[in-house]
């Protein structure tokens, strides 16, 4: 998501962080940044009657406002804006369930290109992890790609994918979707349904007639991010036609402008529920817009970097790691698995984006150069044997040839990784050594920083 807003949130940190003065906030100096304010948002895509309330409210509150003893002049006028913003993203919208009986019905609808298929795998992931049973129906007949897309990611998330040839009408395949649904006694059925290359009468008609005959719980509007100032035409000419009961953004972490995710609430009146990131099916997250208006003006998100983590960690898991890191025990198979863990979690950039102050040290990593170096070191790994994983010290030279065989690499290449990993052994060896005497460190070990820097894509070029 850190792409997104890239544009947008330099904009906005650079305005901001010219104001100095003590006291108050002087009106002339008020003026001179929301001009530029208002042009980054304008630049941003964000829609025109958005920007002019949002300017019109943070005016209203910055001239002449006392500065608090506590901030300055930037962090005051930082505070007005960041509130404001997340007033302008609008209350997050939540999946209401609790209606009627099972299996509750949750419409997708969007035009093509959205992400809508993969959206539904997606959505059915995060339910099963709410402790819900889901069912997909593929209702949109007017694509067979689309039917057979659908039931490929049901076969990867192992879940139930009603889908008929194409030809018979949609609200009818909807219908015995959800009659299936409810004879597997699922808890919600997931339909995705046709879209177009825009919006027109003919594919209007055949939505409402399916919301018609279903009486969806959720009617979720999949719109892309990178459709701009597009996405809310097309959100309120959907919603005109077919009652919407929320959002879902996709494509986040790409080259949008991030105004469609600003300005889609305000206009619409249709609240955000979910944003969607990258091709991965664990991509989809809750929309709170105080984080998102954080990661806009460079305040980081550590809940959502939290969470993610709970994801893809568990406490047993946890505990066993340290365990081996208080006993010096950590493998090169420990070292695969953790690595593996947190590139699930998602890019290193994006991840360093959601710490405050670190988004300028992310723009500093070459995401494709750390990618590739990741991807190596797996190879590498995964072309050793269980006991080579386990003792490295096995590897002679003619295991290291095979193992650079295997992989595709260099010996050189395997000789670095186990110089780095004997490097971070030895690291992990003196902090183990300090939590077991039961004292943390108070500094890092000599030459930590530097080992470090040097372990497999976490060592970024020069600033520019």
């Amino acid at each position: 998501m850190q792409a997104m807003f890239e544009q947008l949130s330099e904009r906005l940190q650079g305005v901001l962080g010219r104001f100095s003065a003590p006291g108050r906030l002087k009106e002339e100096d008020v003026n001179r940044a929301l001009r530029e304010v208002r042009l980054a948002l304008l630049e941003a895509d964000v829609a025109l009657p958005v920007v002019k309330e949002f300017i019109a409210r943070v005016r209203e509150r910055a001239t002449g406002a006392e500065i608090h003893r506590a901030l300055n002049a930037g962090q005051q006028a930082l505070k007005i804006v960041h509130e404001e913003l997340i007033a302008t993203l609008g209350e997050p919208g939540r999946l209401d369930l609790s209606r009627g009986e099972a299996p509750h019905v949750v419409l997708l609808v969007g035009l093509n290109g959205a992400g809508k298929t993969t959206t539904a795998a997606k959505l059915a992931i995060h339910l099963r992890r709410e402790g819900r049973q889901p069912f997909l129906v593929a209702a949109d007949t007017q694509r067979p790609a689309a039917i057979e897309q659908l039931q490929t990611l049901g076969r990867q998330i192992d879940v139930t994918v009603y889908a008929e040839a194409p030809g018979i009408p949609a609200p009818e395949v909807a219908r015995r979707g959800i009659e299936a649904a409810r004879a597997a006694q699922a808890g919600v059925c997931i339909v995705d349904t046709a879209g177009r290359t825009q919006i027109d009468d003919a594919l209007m008609a055949e939505l409402a007639d399916l919301a018609r005959l279903v009486q969806p719980e959720e009617t979720l509007l999949v719109a892309d991010a990178m459709t701009g100032q597009e996405a809310v035409n097309i959100a309120r000419g959907f919603h005109e036609r077919v009652p919407l009961t929320g959002l879902i953004l996709t494509k986040v972490d790409g080259d949008a402008r991030g105004g469609a995710a600003i300005s889609m609430r305000a206009v619409s009146g249709v609240p955000i529920q979910f944003l969607g990131t990258g091709e991965k099916l664990a991509g989809l997250e809750l929309f709170h817009p105080e984080r998102l208006s954080s990661r806009i003006l460079g305040m980081g998100d550590v809940l959502t970097l939290i969470e993610k983590a709970q994801d893809q960690f568990d406490e047993r898991e946890a505990e066993q790691l340290q365990e081996k890191m208080l006993r010096n025990r950590f493998t090169l198979q420990d070292f695969l698995e953790q690595m593996q863990r947190i590139r699930r979690m998602g890019s290193l950039q994006s991840l360093l984006g959601m710490i405050p102050g670190m988004g300028r040290v992310a723009d500093q990593f070459d995401a494709e150069e750390t990618e590739g170096r990741i991807r190596q070191v797996e190879a590498i790994i995964h072309s050793m044997t269980p006991a080579e994983r386990e003792n490295p010290r096995l590897l002679n030279a003619s295991r290291r040839r095979r193992i650079a065989r295997g992989s595709g690499t260099q010996v050189r290449d395997i000789n670095q990784l186990l110089k780095q990993f004997r490097q971070m052994q030895k690291m992990m060896g003196q902090f183990g050594g300090a939590l077991a005497g039961g004292k943390a460190p108070r500094r890092l070990p000599r030459g930590a920083l530097q080992r470090l820097q040097a372990l497999p894509g976490a060592n970024p070029p020069n600033p520019r």
